[in-house]
């Protein structure tokens, strides 16, 4: 079964649909995974229902005109978890849930990592870790200049807030106060290498945005009402850009791959992807 739910649907049971929604997602995005051949399935399924947060219950966005001036913007910084992005998507109706197919074939189709109007919806090339909050902050720059009003949503993984240039991009939306952009960490505490805290002294997270200007807050990445409820919460009445730590876990909603960081590496197979779907889909 393949469900699409249009915003209004939140209007009644949002938490049923958003959650079935997710698992949708999370097993096309498994799916494409296996047959395009990619890994980085634990940090697809990290970050999904924050996706889901953003694009059923947060922005403003109509997927019939994805160029739209006034359109909120969103970045998946962390590009190795296209897989996640392409399925939402698809399932907000961007483009057809049969395009998914062409995912990382040689020369067609959707990439393994994001690039340039290779689909409707995707504002940038990301994958090099470090650049999209500087992209994402001059968008909402872009947006006081030009007179038009839209957010800047930009997704990143914890163990990219490595990047230095994360930093002075961090340094800088304070000082000219632009208030219509949104950083959104991923927190599921792994990276390529190893636990982020042991990679490197990520902690206390918040309080290190905070340090740096932004109004910062802790949630539940996979509480979809919650995340819902901050995210919306843009401009923040404080007048700085907002920061989010959303504490989530790598692998999400598969049981043999959460919070195992081989699924970063890992390719999953036909198997994988059947008894990832039992479980997800039952």
């Amino acid at each position: 079964m393949e469900i699409r739910i249009e915003k209004n649907a939140l209007l009644t049971n949002p938490a049923n649909h958003l959650d079935l929604l997710a698992r949708q997602i999370r097993c096309k995005a498994i799916e494409i995974s296996c047959k395009g051949a990619s890994p980085h399935v634990g940090s697809a399924l990290s970050c999904v229902d924050i996706l889901v947060a953003a694009y059923w219950g947060a922005m403003n966005i109509d997927p019939q005109h994805p160029n739209s001036p006034d359109r909120d913007r969103f970045i998946l910084s962390k590009g190795h978890a296209a897989t996640a992005i392409y399925a939402a998507l698809a399932y907000r109706g961007f483009f057809p849930m049969d395009f998914l197919g062409t995912y990382n074939r040689e020369n067609i189709g959707l990439p393994e990592h994001p690039s340039p109007r290779c689909a409707p919806g995707i504002e940038m090339s990301t994958g090099s870790l470090g650049h999209a909050l500087s992209v994402g902050i001059g968008m909402a720059l872009a947006s006081r200049i030009n007179g038009v009003p839209y957010r800047s949503y930009v997704l990143m993984g914890d163990g990219e807030c490595n990047e230095g240039s994360v930093w002075e991009a961090a340094l800088f939306a304070p000082a000219h106060r632009i208030d219509n952009v949104i950083a959104i960490i991923d927190y599921n505490k792994w990276q390529a290498s190893g636990r982020s805290d042991e990679v490197m002294s990520l902690n206390p997270l918040k309080q290190k945005w905070e340090s740096f200007g932004w109004s910062a807050q802790e949630v539940d990445g996979h509480d979809i009402g919650a995340l819902i409820r901050v995210l919306k919460n843009v401009p923040d009445p404080s007048g700085k850009p907002v920061a989010v730590i959303a504490h989530t876990v790598k692998g999400k909603g598969v049981s043999f791959m959460e919070d195992d960081n081989n699924w970063h590496y890992r390719i999953p197979n036909e198997e994988d992807f059947i008894k990832a779907k039992k479980e997800l889909l039952p």
